[in-house]
């Protein structure tokens, strides 16, 4: 991807994680990358205390969710306020995340042990549709992108994308690729795959009360990604059986997908509704 003269540092991470990884490029990526995520993985570590055991982990990411299935207030806006142009807005805002999804995640396979490699290759076939390119979740959005009239190349989308969304899409190439631990990884993925069925439903709300027909790739994530939880929790078992297992990482992993995922959603929503000043945009 090309890299722009006015791109943001997270913008410019975002284009080097796509390109061909020279030495020239590993540094640059490096230079951006490990004090933004050293400032990230001290605030969330400080804001917690150590996990005992996988099954405290469990019980820590079983309170996350509940905390959060009523939705934030920018999730229920979307589902029973958001006009048309808002919500096309919001879609527009992750088309680079709907468009890449999964794609990141393939190097951290070569990092488990083989039953837990099962597991997330498990969740992968079924991003990209068990190898049907009607089911796969970039193409369901690519569906979502044309009927809202949106655009469908993702060089033009990436350019109008906020740091809050980089900053979630970032974090990936991080986690499965130059993370020392993969506990980081295991626990942010397992965060992710539980906590968007609920979080979802508000968008599949949004597209039934908006009459879109291509709300597709909302409400397949609500129905799949139930069964990538459970996958996830096997892969992390797995991960212990065979290695061992640090399950406080596994909860900082958790916590730091949580917030920047939290932080995107919000400031898309706020986008929208014309709330951000155009220096903050």
């Amino acid at each position: 991807m090309e890299i722009k003269a006015d791109d943001s540092p997270l913008k410019r991470l975002f284009r080097l994680n796509r390109t061909v990884p020279t030495a020239e490029v590993y540094a640059r990526i490096e230079e951006i990358e490990r004090p933004w995520i050293g400032r990230l993985l001290a605030e969330v570590a400080a804001g917690t205390t150590p996990v005992a055991s996988r099954a405290e982990w469990i019980q820590r990411l079983d309170a996350l969710l509940e905390s959060e299935r009523t939705g934030s207030e920018s999730s229920r806006y979307l589902a029973e306020q958001a006009t048309y142009g808002e919500l096309r807005s919001y879609v527009r805002e992750f088309a680079a995340d709907g468009l890449t999804e999964a794609q990141n995640f393939f190097p951290s396979i070569a990092r488990m042990p083989i039953k837990a490699q099962m597991a997330v290759m498990r969740v992968l076939i079924d991003e990209f549709g068990c190898g049907n390119l009607m089911q796969s979740h970039s193409y369901l959005y690519l569906a979502l992108l044309d009927e809202l009239d949106l655009p469908t190349d993702l060089e033009t989308l990436v350019d109008g994308v906020s740091d809050e969304t980089l900053g979630f899409l970032d974090v990936f190439y991080w986690l499965t690729t130059r993370a020392e631990d993969l506990e980081y990884f295991l626990g942010g993925l397992a965060y992710l795959e539980a906590s968007i069925p609920s979080a979802f439903s508000f968008l599949v709300a949004a597209c039934d009360r908006l009459g879109i027909r291509h709300g597709t790739y909302y409400s397949e994530h609500v129905h799949i990604d139930s069964f990538h939880m459970k996958e996830m929790q096997t892969a992390i078992r797995e991960y212990e059986l065979a290695r061992g297992l640090d399950p406080t990482k596994v909860w900082i992993g958790a916590l730091l997908l949580s917030r920047l995922l939290g932080e995107a959603a919000d400031a898309a929503v706020d986008r929208a509704r014309g709330r951000l000043d155009a220096a903050h945009a």
